[in-house]
């Protein structure tokens, strides 16, 4: 079986009052083509690349955001089959990293990133587990919410 590891950021903002993430849409096929699936960033590791740099460029080029890093939340894993070539089974590995919010519009997706990202938005955490798609996202968003209770500091340092 092939083997893939990736890894993805959790942006986190504190705005009007709240903590919001920011979320992508991806542009591919989709189990539900009536709803748009709603994800976290993601991507391939680059040869020579750690994983906390790639969840940052990955960040970077499907949202338009710049990010620091916070911590590292957890790790997905997943079979998957790929729909495309030669249709081989994956054994995928996705290592999630908690960040902060630092500048950038939400949405300003690289144009080269456009062909893999139909958008980006943010919503707002205390939903997060509702809208996203994959149940192992949803579950980080868990995991991030207790981290922010555990770190009230974090509240008190980002920008409204």
């Amino acid at each position: 079986m092939a083997r893939e590891v990736s890894a993805g950021g959790m942006v986190l903002r504190r705005m009007r009052g709240r903590w919001w993430l920011a979320a992508i849409q991806p542009r591919r096929d989709n189990d539900n083509p009536g709803k748009p699936a709603l994800a976290l960033p993601k991507g391939m590791v680059d040869p020579g690349e750690k994983p906390e740099q790639t969840a940052l460029r990955e960040v970077r080029e499907e949202t338009g955001l710049e990010a620091a890093m916070i911590t590292k939340l957890g790790d997905i894993r997943y079979v998957y089959t790929r729909t495309w070539g030669d249709r081989a089974r994956v054994f995928k590995i996705v290592s999630f990293y908690l960040l902060r919010y630092l500048s950038g519009e939400i949405g300003a997706i690289a144009p080269e990133m456009q062909h893999e990202v139909a958008g980006a938005r943010w919503i707002p955490l205390d939903e997060a587990g509702r809208q996203l798609s994959y149940k192992g996202e949803r579950e980080l968003v868990e995991k991030a919410r207790q981290y922010l209770a555990s770190h009230p500091e974090l509240g008190d340092a980002a920008a409204e």
